[in-house]
């Protein structure tokens, strides 16, 4: 058997760390969790969490990132198939109703959140990362203006920023009221991705 390098022992040892506070931070809150608990529930020391996160917020703020890149990756592939402007709102509808106020993420980003807002430097850290969302939500809006000939009333960035702040609350409200409908923010896009209007029209 061919033993593992130090580099790729410590990146397992860091993914299992991740995934283990994943499963626990969801299930508990942030403010429930330990950084001892994690550690014993994923089989290792505290020095281990240690050596590989700063501290119980590095470790959330991780964890976060990790969900955020699986669900942006789940809608990039939703969306990519789409044929049409119309097809593209399907495909998107279709991932808001799964994804847009799951209670467990939307209470632990909002507890975070709040968390985060006592602290400068993890606040500063939460608005790079909120930042890295709207590049991302950006390039889609700029994809599809380009692939279905729409037009724009706003930047793009400000799209993005629109659509990402109606998501967030829109999740909080599904949260606490799962039959909020996750469609308006299909027709939110809808309204402000318009064809443009031909010469003859």
């Amino acid at each position: 058997m061919v033993r593992m390098s130090r580099a790729e022992s410590q990146a397992q040892t860091r993914k299992h760390l991740i995934r283990t506070a994943q499963r626990m931070l969801l299930a508990q809150g942030y403010a429930a969790t330990s950084l001892e608990a994690i550690a014993d529930e994923a089989g290792f020391s505290k020095g281990a969490v240690y050596s590989n996160f700063k501290n119980k917020d590095a470790l959330c703020r991780e964890v976060l990132r990790h969900i955020r890149a699986d669900h942006a990756a789940a809608l990039v592939t939703e969306v990519s198939s789409a044929t049409s402007f119309q097809e593209l709102l399907d495909s998107f509808a279709a991932w808001s109703e799964r994804t847009i106020g799951d209670q467990k993420w939307s209470t632990l980003e909002a507890e975070f959140a709040v968390r985060a807002s006592a602290d400068e430097l993890l606040r500063q850290q939460l608005s790079s990362d909120a930042a890295e969302i709207r590049r991302v939500i950006t390039q889609l809006v700029a994809a599809a203006v380009e692939s279905y000939n729409l037009d724009l009333d706003m930047p793009a960035e400000d799209v993005a920023t629109a659509l990402l702040s109606l998501g967030i609350g829109l999740g909080l409200q599904r949260a606490i009221d799962p039959t909020v409908s996750a469609q308006i923010l299909t027709d939110t896009i809808r309204a402000m991705l318009v064809r443009k209007m031909s010469p003859a029209s």
